[in-house]
């Protein structure tokens, strides 16, 4: 049986909780983007590769596209905010506050965006944007 989209999306995120390096991983979620270009999760999860490769302008690109899609995605709402940080761009706060107002609507989203901080300051501790988005949202 042939693997869908959604198992090619479902086989990088274990390969990406497995540790595989991002580098391995920025094309298959770049190829599943140009796949499903309307597949938001995809472009958070783009975005986020690139941040972690110290890509903060192509961060930037996935995440607007992802809010684009979805409006309401609090992850793709912090990944912007951190890509525009490291990008040194303006408009920061508005992204950071719609966020907080996501996650202080619903607990799961708080665990997942609380989920994703962690994972983040595990993989790289001196994550100067990550640091500052934490300490401007509560989890």
């Amino acid at each position: 049986m042939a693997e869908t989209l959604n198992d090619t999306f479902d086989n990088a995120i274990k390969r990406y909780q497995d540790g595989e390096s991002v580098d391995k991983l920025i094309p298959v979620f770049q190829d599943i983007c140009a796949q499903a270009p309307k597949m938001n999760s995809a472009w958070t999860c783009l975005a986020w590769l690139y941040l972690l490769d110290k890509q903060p302008e192509n961060a930037v690109k996935a995440a607007e596209r992802s809010i684009k899609i979805d409006p309401y995605d609090a992850q793709a709402r912090i990944n912007l905010a951190m890509a525009m940080l490291e990008a040194k761009q303006k408009g920061v706060r508005a992204h950071v506050e719609v966020a907080q107002q996501l996650i202080d609507g619903a607990a799961e989203i708080r665990e997942q965006v609380a989920y994703s901080i962690n994972d983040g300051l595990q993989r790289n501790p001196d994550w100067a944007s990550l640091k500052q988005i934490k300490s401007w949202i509560t989890v």
